[in-house]
């Protein structure tokens, strides 16, 4: 090799800085991303948010070592404790805005003293335009939900000026927005419910920074979503007078590996002792927790029902929004489920504390239906096992989720109830039974395995996802 060849080869590579907001499901994502572009030759520095210790944020730093371990084009930063002052909120989701808020002035100096070439940051993040616009940074967004989601954000500045009344006082009155089903306004997202939460406000504000942004990458293929999509990229969410950015549909990117924990290995090898498609699965993400009596209403439903199941079981919840970040402590099964329950049900069911590989039970031959809070990194999961949905939506986007999943695409049915106190042992027994057992369960089934395939060709070489995200990287590589 001549020295010419030599000098490129050992020239540093141009950095990208990526920043989750706080929380596992973006943090999880965005890693996803980072390793794809990491592969393309750029190198790629992952900026985490430190909280205060009371949040158990340092949990994380066992699996953020292991992951820069696996991938060594990718570093991780980690900027100093921030102190959260107040938050006068009903919706955790005002408590990450802050957080992205108050760790401002950090980012600000990490940026300036690294140069990266382009910072993507997650939806939550969206101040960091500003600073990325002042150091004269290209800045896109990366979000982590649907264009189904993405539609309502940008037109709620729309939708804002166009009533004063509380969603969550129009009851079944339809919100309508371009590009997807009209919705009930009890199904609309929970911290956009009350205009009078400092959470409305800040989702009524991000719509300005993404307008504003480079482009916004989603964790979606575009096959699932068309019409969102194309709604979006002709300007019909977008507020007058704001321009919409380019869109690049990049998904779905999901955790590739899991199983290695004694609870993974036991999950899985418990699995490997049932029929195909013989069991029902249930988990509700990192922070979807039920109260006690809730949780010994899906016990009675499980075990009326018959089926075989898997269910994952947390602690019940803090009343306490500030305590998002916190991780639940072990539940007492013997305390939380109906005297007897597990021994009555040892032969047909697993309960297993607080975590499972989701990803990987998800793709066991075994599994034949989710019960899902329908988040949306879960939501993919799904889809990409081809395992249909039982929605039961929780917190968040979740309700819209289910609307766009149930409506939309037919991938899911709903659990009648989940916008009430409890939902009733009779009714998870019902829908269980109907979804293992009916005609109607395996259209559904059929359904989401056709989506299956239309998001593993979106991801495969020269698939829609994949050529969309490596045009993408090329582009900042030369620029």
């Amino acid at each position: 090799m001549d020295r010419a060849g030599a000098a490129i080869t050992t020239m540093p590579r141009k950095l990208v800085v990526l920043y989750p907001s706080p929380g596992m499901g973006h943090l999880v994502s965005m890693i996803e991303l980072g390793k794809i572009i990491a592969a393309r030759g750029l190198a790629v520095t992952i900026v985490v948010i430190d909280l205060p210790h009371n949040t158990g944020a340092s949990a994380t730093g066992p699996f953020l070592a292991g992951v820069s371990a696996a991938n060594p084009t990718i570093s991780f930063h980690r900027l100093p404790h921030v102190k959260l002052p107040p938050v006068n909120s009903n919706h955790p989701e005002a408590l990450t805005f802050e957080v992205a808020r108050v760790a401002i002035p950090h980012l600000r100096d990490f940026l300036a003293a690294t140069s990266p070439a382009v910072l993507v940051a997650d939806f939550f993040c969206h101040v960091a335009r500003s600073v990325a616009s002042e150091l004269g940074i290209p800045v896109y967004f990366f979000f982590t939900s649907g264009a189904e989601v993405l539609a309502l954000c940008l037109h709620l500045p729309v939708l804002h000026a166009q009533t004063t009344a509380n969603l969550k006082d129009m009851g079944g009155e339809l919100v309508h927005v371009p590009g997807i089903p009209s919705f009930p306004a009890t199904d609309s997202m929970k911290p956009i419910m009350d205009r009078d939460d400092v959470a409305y406000t800040r989702f009524v504000n991000v719509c300005s920074d993404l307008c504003q942004s480079q482009g916004i990458l989603i964790n979606t293929f575009r096959s699932l979503e068309p019409r969102a999509v194309e709604t979006i990229v002709a300007g019909r969410c977008s507020p007058p007078g704001l321009p919409t950015p380019p869109i690049y549909c990049i998904g779905p990117l999901i955790k590739l590996v899991e199983v290695g924990t004694k609870c993974g290995d036991e999950c899985i090898a418990w699995l490997d002792t049932q029929r195909k498609d013989s069991v029902v699965f249930l988990c509700f993400g990192s922070l979807g927790q039920f109260s006690a009596n809730q949780i010994r209403k899906v016990a009675a439903g499980l075990e009326a029902s018959g089926q075989r199941f898997l269910w994952v079981v947390k602690s019940p919840p803090s009343d306490d929004p500030t305590k998002k970040f916190d991780r639940p402590s072990e539940p007492d099964l013997d305390a939380l489920l109906p005297e007897g329950f597990l021994d009555r049900t040892k032969e047909k069911g697993l309960v297993v504390k607080s975590w499972a590989p989701q990803r990987d039970v998800l793709m066991h031959q075994a599994v034949a239906v989710f019960v899902t809070h329908c988040g949306w990194n879960s939501v993919l999961e799904s889809i990409m096992a081809g395992v249909p949905m039982l929605a039961w939506p929780l917190y968040a986007e979740q309700r819209v989720n289910k609307v766009f999943l149930e409506k939309e695409l037919g991938l899911a049915l709903a659990m009648d109830g989940y916008d009430k106190e409890v939902v009733e042992a009779e009714e998870v027994a019902a829908k269980v039974k109907w979804m293992m057992d009916s005609d109607g369960g395996r259209v559904i089934r059929e359904r989401t395995q056709a989506a299956m395939r239309q998001a593993n060709e979106a991801m495969r070489e020269g698939g829609q996802s994949e050529a969309t995200l490596a045009r993408l990287v090329d582009a900042w590589l030369l620029a």
